[in-house]
């Protein structure tokens, strides 16, 4: 077992496919199938699952691949120390639903890490790839929601891949609506009162499960419904087209700019917002400074956090 097999394992998990790793690595693919499928023959697991649709980590993969970074981290702190001579590279990695107190908590962490050279990764992504990035350890942390709706449907996936939920806090819902939108000066809304309004979601690709939402209220039926990739876009249809989404009740405008506000909906419903995290997985400093960050900005809104 070398280390440099060891940052082949890491390098295919960050990418997700083995080719995208060769290319990165600068070594081909077939060289780069061979070292895996030698440390594999070596150490006796199969650590990569290989299927037409590509590769997953296995089990024994995802627990052999918690060790494989830490002595890869070592090395690379020993190398710093006494052959370079300055701090080693910061690494982390976040999946996370569209959320700005997310962002907010991400760019805090990088204005504190004080280092000369990192390597931070932020994804703003679907629902079941965030839990595919946590479980394949391409993110330490994930972070989405719970509701009575989706609860026992992620929960059971959650369970079946080894990850834990971390309850950060829990909102009433709100809708996200343009300054201009004439529902703008009410104190709250109402379903009937959204009728006529464009309703925005975020696509949810190949797993567009209603249990997969972003959005609370996943089954309720919309006469006009827009479906977005990107929270950019889904802000600039806010305020282009009247529209409105559902989310936390929390807008940064900081990120967001003052255009856009967050108006209480009348529902008997509620959002339990947290993060997910590998239990084989001890979690790094960056990361761990990552959830502080995240429960800073989340007293900054005033909600109650959760332990």
């Amino acid at each position: 077992m070398t280390l440099q097999q060891l940052k082949y394992i890491i390098e295919v998990v960050n990418c997700g496919s083995i080719n995208e790793a060769a290319k990165k690595l600068f070594v081909s693919q077939p060289s780069l199938s061979n070292a895996i499928r030698e440390l594999e023959n070596e150490i006796g697991i199969e650590i990569f699952l290989r299927s037409a649709k590509g590769i997953t980590l296995s089990v024994d993969g995802s627990e052999f691949l918690s060790y494989a970074r830490q002595v890869v981290e070592q090395a690379s702190l020993l190398e710093q120390r006494y052959l370079y001579e300055k701090p080693s590279r910061q690494l982390c990695s976040i999946s996370t639903q569209h959320y700005a107190f997310a962002v907010n908590a991400f760019v805090n962490l990088i204005k504190q890490s004080g280092a000369e050279e990192y390597e931070f990764t932020l994804r703003e992504t679907r629902t079941y790839e965030i839990i595919e990035d946590v479980k394949n350890l391409r993110s330490e942390i994930g972070i989405l929601y719970l509701s009575p709706f989706n609860r026992k449907v992620i929960e059971k996936l959650l369970r079946e891949n080894r990850l834990d939920f971390h309850p950060l806090f829990t909102a009433k819902p709100h809708i996200f609506i343009s300054t201009q939108n004439p529902l703008a000066g009410k104190a709250s809304v109402t379903l009937d009162d959204l009728q006529e309004y464009p309703y925005l979601s975020f696509e949810q690709g190949t797993y567009n499960s209603f249990y997969f939402s972003e959005e609370i209220l996943s089954t309720v039926f919309h006469k006009k419904s827009i479906h977005v990739s990107d929270r950019a876009t889904l802000f600039n249809l806010l305020i282009g087209l009247n529209g409105y989404t559902i989310s936390t009740g929390i807008v940064s405008a900081v990120l967001n700019g003052n255009n856009i506000i967050s108006v209480p909906l009348q529902v008997d419903d509620q959002i339990q917002v947290g993060w997910i995290a590998n239990h084989q997985m001890q979690l790094g400093r960056q990361a761990k400074v990552y959830i502080e960050e995240l429960r800073n900005v989340i007293r900054e809104y005033g909600l109650p956090l959760q332990e």
